[in-house]
């Protein structure tokens, strides 16, 4: 969710479901940002040995997944996993007149549906009980959504988890004040701190056994705001690592920003493209990988 979805929020858009938004795994929508990032979605893909579990990416907020997650894509196939992708959340913002197809906008529980859907078809194309799932922003708090409400978690045997691992970059788990500008949209205001829909969702426990859960969030990060309310409360029994990349890479100067120039390439890099965020994507994925992380932009 980057500050230009923000902004476009703040105008006053009100956001009406489209006849066409239904479940993005199958390619819904006419749009020129439907197609995945180069790389992703290729069905023909099987895990190996290494990485014995494919890699599912979600976009944030306002973003198609061909717009944001090119970068993830081609760090994770050059690694070697089965990458793959969906846009969910489709609605038409609304201007009197309809306007550019918009992913990420629907209400988070129809999304979590969507993606649902999309696991089980990667599962099933690739022949593995567990996907790994990595999200940005809102693509970082759905999936839990999914965990909790969708089948995503067996609460009562872990081993029937259909995800092993969540790694969330800058994710809205305790939503955000939006540094004050107001908003207004489902998705938005689902995500604003304190919304009934985040109350839903944190409560009893924020965790489960059986899946890892890494957070990457930045202290800069002008988006989810404060940048600590990204992090998750752990459960009893669950494993749970919350990380600032200024704690990472200790550096007054370190300035990594919500999203990156992937979607902004006037401004600095971010959660979507920074070497330090990647490294710890790869790391949270592969425990096994070894070197230094790469704190320089």
């Amino acid at each position: 969710m980057g500050l230009a979805a923000v902004a476009v929020f703040a105008l006053g858009t009100t956001l009406v479901p489209s006849a066409s938004a239904q479940s993005a795994s199958t390619g819904s929508a006419a749009t020129e940002d439907q197609d995945p990032p180069a790389g992703a979605n290729d069905w023909s893909c099987r895990p190996t040995q290494q990485h014995p579990r494919p890699v599912v990416l979600l976009h944030g907020t306002g973003w198609s997944m061909k717009q944001s997650l090119p970068v993830l894509t081609s760090t994770l196939k050059a690694d070697g996993y089965c990458v793959y992708a969906l846009n969910y959340g489709g609605t038409r913002e609304y201007f009197g007149l309809f306007g550019p197809y918009k992913w990420g906008t629907a209400a988070i529980g129809d999304s979590a549906r969507e993606l649902a859907k999309f696991v089980d078809r990667v599962r099933e194309s690739t022949g593995v009980a567990q996907v790994d799932i990595v999200g940005h922003s809102q693509g970082g708090m759905m999936p839990r959504q999914y965990l909790k409400f969708d089948g995503g978690a067996d609460l009562n045997d872990p081993a029937r988890n259909k995800v092993r691992t969540l790694v969330m970059l800058a994710p809205s788990n305790h939503g955000s004040t939006f540094n004050g500008e107001s908003v207004t949209g489902v998705a938005m205001n689902q995500q604003l701190a304190g919304s009934e829909f985040l109350q839903n969702l944190n409560a009893g426990q924020e965790t489960y056994p059986g899946i890892d859960y890494t957070v990457i969030a930045s202290e800069t990060d002008k988006t989810i705001t404060p940048p600590n309310s990204s992090f998750l409360i752990p459960a009893p029994g669950t494993s749970v690592r919350n990380l600032f990349v200024q704690e990472v890479c200790p550096n007054d100067s370190l300035d990594v920003a919500h999203s990156g120039q992937v979607l902004y390439p006037d401004k600095g890099k971010g959660m979507l493209d920074h070497p330090v965020s990647l490294f710890l994507v790869r790391q949270a994925l592969d425990p096994t990988l070894q070197g230094p992380v790469p704190c320089s932009g």
